[in-house]
């Protein structure tokens, strides 16, 4: 039976004031990790942030947390090539992935990056969910699939998030609701909800926060 995922209700009360309190508490940057071996302890739950270049991953990590320069972007597109780790607390890693799908990055790095979070996806046991950004306005790409296949492979359940919602007409956002959720119908390890949001204007900030504050 296909799942249809449904975009997310918005939690109640306790969990959106739990989300709040562990997003935009103490939160500080950790490391840049561009080898296995310096990975930290795994030691807390960790969630992890994956999406194509320019979809808007520090944009939204910054709206999360309430800190507008706590994720920088690159001022050029797959630039970053660390898994950059943040604490939430004591209690959480929030981690950002290199951006993807960028065609002018060198053959060898893309292969770079591939090995490390094939490694990386694959080998943490502490790493509780995948959120994977998908542009609202486009919807999922080719480059995107390459990215759900080696989550299915690696058996860690992931969930989607819609960016940038605030620049999709609403006449236009079931069109696009209608094309992610076939293309996510295919993927073993999807979580069946999907979250809409704008960095720019809020939507879907608070929820989210409530589904990373409610995973242990």
């Amino acid at each position: 039976m296909q799942l249809d995922f449904p975009l997310a209700e918005t939690p109640d009360e306790d969990a959106l004031e739990r989300g709040r309190k562990l997003l935009t508490g103490e939160v500080s940057f950790l490391k840049g990790v561009v080898a296995l071996s310096g990975l930290p302890p795994a030691d807390r739950v960790e969630v992890c942030f994956a999406g194509r270049s320019n979809v808007g991953k520090s944009s939204l990590i910054n709206a999360l947390t309430g800190r507008r320069g706590l994720a920088r972007a690159s001022n050029t597109p797959g630039r970053t090539q660390e898994i950059n780790y943040f604490t939430l607390g004591r209690s959480h890693y929030l981690v950002d992935l290199p951006g993807y799908g960028y065609a002018n990055a060198p053959v060898k790095v893309v292969e770079r990056w591939q090995r490390l979070l094939k490694r990386y996806l694959s080998g943490r046991s502490t790493l509780r969910r995948a959120f994977v950004l998908i542009d609202a306005r486009h919807g999922v790409k080719a480059v995107d699939e390459e990215i759900l296949a080696l989550l299915d492979a690696s058996a860690v359940t992931f969930q989607c998030v819609l960016t940038k919602a605030d620049k999709v007409k609403a006449k236009d956002r079931n069109r696009v609701l209608a094309q992610v959720r076939s293309a996510l119908a295919s993927h073993p390890a999807a979580f069946p909800e999907i979250v809409m949001t704008s960095s720019a204007k809020g939507e879907g900030i608070p929820t989210l926060r409530a589904i990373i504050a409610d995973l242990t």
